[in-house]
């Protein structure tokens, strides 16, 4: 019998069997633990790309108008719609904008662990949309059930609880190529009813000659300088004006304003695209292709006298209030838009007979200058500018071609000055500044060179943003990016 009881002592057939039922409660624990690891994470992480989708849909449309958003809801709404599984609702659910709140947020903290202050929230979604730049969304959380017994280890526990998500993304914008100009927004406080994107779209409007003037007053139509990546000394400031590329990008956040007279600078930097620089005769930064202006002589050394007599043709002509002294719009420096360019077309183009059918239309749908001016260039709109009737003399005996020989620029367009609009009275400019927020970035047709040493006389010819015509994508660099 001792003998018996020793070889079933030592005998371990069948401990394995003995560990394993031991341990098997723990083995299926841990193994349920696991599965319900997975399918949280899988909930959650659909529950993520939901939120993300959504918060980038409607970031995109945050473009500083006044209905960016009601464009947001709406692409929120109509863009995006995410799959969820695993949660107490049952089969894959699908995340509308019925299962998420939205705010609309002005800025955000510096630091990404701190929370948004409510001074930042936009309370007033139809009067502040202007002002929205973030979006935050926020997934209203959804059940979720585990399969782990939770009751095995205490009575009181629960394995139901509920997982959400939420993002903030906003959206940049910026350009590049750009020079470093800042015009006062000549639409600021829609005078006469017309915003900037009214202007920007309606000839009518972009017809209406400006004035730009450098004189330090902070008003409608005044201009100034942006800090530049080639200095802010006067040589460098004219060199950035002259250039066919300039080298600077710009955000629509926030620009560093250099204010300050530098009349002479910008006299030889922005003439050079008429030829009529003697800094840069000859040099890569020539003029443009059509420089039509109404030039009566030039000796290539800078000394130009102009055409006083329209009926000989003194270029793309000023708006009769301008040339008279007597508008009343933007404190008397914009024009009606009532050009006369029949008389233009007779004295430029003399051979040609009546004005082309490309170039008709009367009272509100009188072609802008920048319009006939594109049409010297490329008469059949196809691209192709050896048709170009830049060469017709005037009675005066002027043409489109550049003097002292110079070479074209045709890469660009010399007659256009790029700059960021700013509505200056709205944020309280007053000089040189940090991170002054853009309301747009705009495109202006020069009309005619620089004669007085500080007046850019121009034709607004697009904004960026929803209230443009998209002729300036190819500057911008737009992103809408997760911040949160």
């Amino acid at each position: 019998m001792l003998g018996t009881v020793r070889k079933f002592w030592r005998d371990q057939r069948g401990v394995a069997l003995l560990l394993v039922s031991i341990m098997l409660p723990a083995i299926i624990g841990f193994s349920l633990l696991a599965i319900d690891m997975s399918r949280v994470n899988n909930l959650h992480a659909d529950l993520q790309k939901a939120a993300d989708a959504m918060s980038l849909a409607a970031a995109a449309e945050l473009d500083g108008q006044s209905d960016s958003i009601t464009r947001a809801n709406r692409a929120i709404a109509n863009l995006v719609a995410n799959n969820y599984t695993f949660s107490t609702a049952g089969p894959p659910q699908i995340l509308q904008q019925s299962g998420i709140t939205t705010r609309y947020l002005k800025s955000l903290p510096v630091n990404d662990t701190t929370a948004v202050a409510t001074s930042m929230v936009i309370t007033d979604e139809v009067t502040d949309a202007a002002l929205a730049r973030f979006v935050e969304v926020t997934v209203t959380p959804v059940g979720f059930s585990a399969i782990f017994p939770v009751s095995y280890i205490s009575s009181t526990a629960s394995g139901s609880f509920n997982v959400g998500a939420k993002a903030i993304a906003g959206f940049s914008t910026s350009v590049c190529d750009y020079t470093p100009v800042f015009i006062c927004n000549p639409y600021e406080g829609n005078p006469g009813g017309v915003s900037l994107e009214m202007a920007a779209q309606q000839r009518q409007y972009r017809r209406r000659q400006i004035i730009l003037r450098n004189n330090g007053a902070w008003q409608n139509g005044n201009f100034s300088f942006l800090a530049s990546p080639d200095g802010n000394g006067a040589n460098q400031l004219e060199l950035s004006l002259a250039r066919v590329k300039p080298s600077g990008c710009y955000a629509q956040d926030g620009v560093d304003t250099e204010p300050g007279q530098n009349a002479g600078p910008v006299q030889d930097g922005l003439n050079a695209r008429f030829g009529i620089s003697k800094s840069y005769i000859g040099t890569a930064n020539g003029p443009a292709l059509n420089v039509r202006m109404g030039l009566k002589s030039f000796n290539c050394n800078n000394k130009t006298t102009f055409e006083t007599d329209p009926t000989k043709g003194i270029g793309l002509e000023e708006d009769p209030c301008i040339s008279a002294g007597n508008c009343t719009l933007m404190g008397g420096r914009m024009g009606e838009g009532n050009w006369n360019l029949a008389r233009y077309w007779s004295a430029n183009h003399p051979t040609r007979g009546a004005l082309p059918s490309a170039l008709s239309g009367t009272g509100n749908d009188l072609p802008t200058r920048y319009e006939t001016y594109r049409y010297e260039i490329d008469p059949n709109g196809d691209g192709n500018t050896s048709d170009n009737i830049i060469g017709d003399a005037s009675v005066g005996g002027e043409t489109g071609n550049p003097s002292c020989s110079q070479t074209p620029v045709t890469t660009v367009d010399r007659r256009i000055l790029y700059g960021a609009i700013i509505d200056c009275t709205a944020n309280g400019f007053n000089g040189r500044a940090t991170s002054v927020p853009v309301h747009a970035f705009g495109s202006f047709f020069i009309t005619e060179p620089i004669k007085d040493g500080k007046d850019i006389y121009v034709e607004l010819v697009d904004i960026t943003g929803k209230g443009g015509r998209g002729t300036l994508d190819n500057f911008l660099r737009d992103e809408a990016q997760i911040y949160r």
